[in-house]
C-alpha cells in the first residue's frame, strides 16, 4: 500500500503520464529516412514530448528524446536552410540561424533539466575549476549529456558576437568529454565525432587529436554513418584547403547513407551533395 508521501506516484494518472513518456521517448528513436515526413511530423511530436516531460521531468529518456529532437530540427531544418539561402538572402538566413540558437537553448536546457532533477546540483559542479568536484556520469546519463553538449555547442556557435554565450565553450567541451570517459563510442560514434568538432573550435585544440576523434567514431560506425565524414571534411579538410580529402570524404557519406537509410543520414547526405554542389565557393 502506497503512504501519504508516495500518494501522487502511485496515482493512477502518474503511471499513465509515465507510460506516455516511454511510448513518446521510444517514438523518438524509431527509423525514418523521409526527410519531408520527418520535418512534418517534428513540430508535433516535440511540443507533445515537450509537454510530456515538464510532467515527469526526471524522464531521462524522454528528455534525450526530446533534446535530441529539438538539435535535429533545429540542425537539419533551420540552420542548414540558412546556409543554403545565404548568398541569395543574408536576411532571412539571419533570422533562420537566430531561430535555430532559441532550438539549440531550448533543447539544451530540457537536457540540463534533466540531469540536475538526476543530479542535484550537476551544473554547479560541471562549472567547477576542481576536476575531482566534476559530476560522475553512469550509462543512463550519456545520451542526455550528449545532446545538452552539441545543442551547446550548435547554440554557442551561432552566437559568436556574445562573449558570454562563447565563455560556455570549455564547459560545453567538458560535459562532452565526460560522456565520452564513460560510453566513447555513444551513439555508434556521434560522440567521438562531436569531440573531433569540439577538438578543432577549441583554444588550443590540435589537428591530430581532431582526426583520431572522427576516425575513431567512424571505427564506431562502421563506416556506416555519414555524420562523421562529413564533420571531418567540413573541421579538417576545409580549413586545410584540401579539396580533394574534402570531395572524398563527402563522396564516401554519400556512400554510408546509401548503406544505411536512417534519418540523420539523409540529412547528412542532403549536406553532403550541397557541400559537393558549393565547393568552388569554399575554396
Amino acid at each position: 500500500m502506497c503512504s501519504s508521501v508516495l500518494l501522487s506516484a502511485c496515482s493512477p494518472r502518474y503511471f499513465i503520464v509515465q507510460g506516455v513518456a516511454n511510448e513518446l521517448s521510444g517514438q523518438g528513436r524509431a527509423a525514418e529516412d523521409d526527410l519531408v515526413l520527418a520535418r512534418e511530423a517534428s513540430a508535433f511530436y516535440l511540443k507533445l514530448s515537450e509537454s510530456v516531460l515538464r510532467q515527469t521531468p526526471g524522464h531521462l529518456k524522454l528528455a534525450e528524446a526530446v533534446s535530441g529532437g529539438f538539435t535535429q530540427y533545429a540542425y537539419a531544418f533551420v540552420s542548414f536552410e540558412a546556409d543554403k539561402i545565404e548568398s541569395k538572402n543574408i536576411k532571412s538566413a539571419q533570422k533562420l540561424r537566430e531561430r535555430a540558437a532559441r532550438l539549440y537553448l531550448r533543447a539544451h536546457r530540457h537536457a540540463m533539466a534533466a540531469l540536475e532533477q538526476h543530479k542535484p546540483g550537476f551544473y554547479n559542479a560541471l562549472s567547477s575549476p576542481d576536476p575531482a568536484s566534476w559530476p560522475r556520469l553512469v550509462d543512463e546519463d550519456v545520451g542526455v549529456a550528449y545532446w545538452a553538449a552539441a545543442s551547446w555547442g550548435g547554440y554557442i556557435s551561432l552566437s559568436k558576437d556574445d562573449p558570454n554565450i562563447v565563455a560556455d565553450l570549455p564547459l560545453a567541451i567538458r560535459l562532452a568529454h565526460l560522456a565520452w570517459e564513460q560510453k566513447p563510442n555513444y551513439g555508434d560514434g556521434a560522440l567521438a565525432s562531436l569531440m573531433g568538432s569540439f577538438e578543432t573550435a577549441r583554444a588550443g585544440g590540435t589537428r591530430q587529436q581532431a582526426v583520431a576523434y572522427f576516425d575513431q567514431a567512424l571505427a564506431a560506425s562502421d563506416g556506416k554513418s555519414a555524420g562523421p565524414y562529413v564533420a571531418k571534411a567540413e573541421g579538417i579538410a576545409l580549413p586545410a584547403g584540401d579539396r580533394a580529402e574534402f570531395n572524398a570524404l563527402l563522396h564516401q557519406a554519400i556512400v554510408a547513407s546509401d548503406a544505411k537509410r536512417d534519418l540523420q543520414n539523409e540529412v547528412m547526405r542532403e549536406r553532403a551533395l550541397w557541400l559537393l554542389d558549393t565547393a568552388d565557393d569554399l575554396f
